[in-house]
């Protein structure tokens, strides 16, 4: 295990999905969001960023161990794929199968594009910080 690009897989997940989580669903949609039913209350940002540096810690940790061909971005892309279709089948699709939301096709289309921004990202720079320790181990 490369302890260095775990660690700086954890941050770059970290870095990409907080702040764009917070853009996104308190600053951008804050009032559609509660519309679905997002929000109950005030969201815990100390529980949602300790709750990213946990996902973004397992991700990156298990990045190495899950086998795709391809190097650097293109393995990263396919990896962030895998994951974000995990990710949107228990987040988006398992809110609108447990509640009853307004505009459920809006609430998917709106979530989707979300997590295809983090992912598509994350899957970017998972793959270079993984594509170059594997340049600086050869």
């Amino acid at each position: 295990m490369n302890h260095k690009s775990t660690l700086l897989g954890t941050l770059a997940y970290t870095l990409v999905t907080f702040p764009l989580a917070v853009i996104w669903h308190v600053v951008l949609f804050e009032d559609k969001y509660h519309s679905f039913g997002y929000f109950e209350g005030e969201p815990s940002f100390v529980l949602g960023l300790l709750t990213i540096l946990i996902q973004g810690f397992v991700l990156s940790f298990l990045y190495p161990y899950v086998k795709f061909k391809g190097q650097g971005i293109y393995r990263g892309l396919k990896y962030s794929l895998l994951i974000g279709v995990f990710f949107w089948s228990s987040h988006v699709l398992a809110f609108v199968a447990k509640r009853v939301v307004d505009s459920s096709l809006s609430f998917v289309a709106m979530e989707s594009f979300y997590l295809l921004i983090q992912f598509g990202v994350y899957g970017l720079l998972i793959g270079i910080i993984y594509g170059k320790a594997l340049e600086e181990n050869s």
